[in-house]
């Protein structure tokens, strides 16, 4: 065995496996929550459903994709996997006065919180992904006049052949665009307050997890230096842990009241 084989197949190679899963899944929530910012748009979800489209058809996109699959499963159940080692080797907890004094409850908790996050992955990739991939979603048609920008929408009636997710034709001074529509998917499923809850307490456990997950990265990598640790700290708290969180759990509330 090879002195780089052993090295990421002892325990700290390991955590530096999951400190870098952990930091590549943290960059794909910045792009994730800032093309889920298009459910905001009011164009009858035309932005968003498009967007999808680029997301599930682009062949970089899609390679990334598999790699972002094989990161989340690898994160999740190693990281689990180290937790249960650390609990084993210390099954008796030492006695302390504070527990809170020395160390956050984040860090405590980051197997619990992984847990949380994991069954909310499963649900929300069974109600949206699996879905649009395998599910029979509708298709919507839309109608943008090219001069004023208007954009009406309509049910799509028609025969749809083949895989192919949209279709764009212009003609007199319109572009029509059918496209699969998992924007009312995404209606549809926040009408129910509980998928609403569930997904608001899911953004709570992603702040939680990702201020400390996101710090922690960086220490376990070796990255721990007084010149940027206060950069760290401050994209920690109000990137990943204030502004990301509170950002995807407004989407559910906003189509609920909506």
């Amino acid at each position: 065995m090879s002195s780089f084989t052993k090295m990421f197949s002892s325990s700290i190679g390991n955590k530096i496996l999951v400190a870098l899963t952990g930091l590549f899944l943290c960059s794909f929530l910045i792009i994730h929550v800032s093309g889920n910012l298009q459910l905001f748009y009011h164009d009858n979800g035309m932005a968003f459903n498009t967007y999808t489209v680029f997301m599930t058809t682009n062949p970089l996109i899609k390679t990334v994709s598999y790699i972002l699959y094989v990161s989340i499963l690898f994160h999740a159940f190693k990281g689990l996997h180290l937790a249960y080692k650390n609990k084993k080797a210390r099954p008796v907890s030492y006695a302390v006065t504070n527990a809170s004094a020395n160390s956050h409850w984040t860090s405590r908790n980051m197997g619990v919180l992984g847990t949380i996050l994991l069954v909310f992955i499963v649900v929300h990739m069974s109600d949206f992904w699996y879905e649009y991939k395998f599910g029979h979603l509708p298709f919507v048609k839309y109608e943008k006049n090219l001069t004023t920008g208007e954009i009406t929408s309509s049910p799509f009636q028609g025969q749809i052949s083949g895989k192919q997710e949209q279709y764009v034709v212009e003609a007199e001074n319109k572009e029509v665009t059918i496209v699969k529509d998992l924007y009312a998917e995404v209606q549809e499923e926040f009408k129910n307050p509980l998928m609403v809850a569930l997904y608001v307490i899911a953004m709570a456990a992603v702040s939680f997890h990702l201020f400390h997950g996101f710090k922690s990265g960086f220490q376990t990598l070796g990255l721990n230096h007084k010149k940027y640790n206060g950069i760290i700290r401050f994209l920690a708290l109000y990137v990943f842990a204030i502004i990301i969180p509170v950002t995807f759990a407004a989407m559910p509330v906003y189509f609920f009241l909506k």
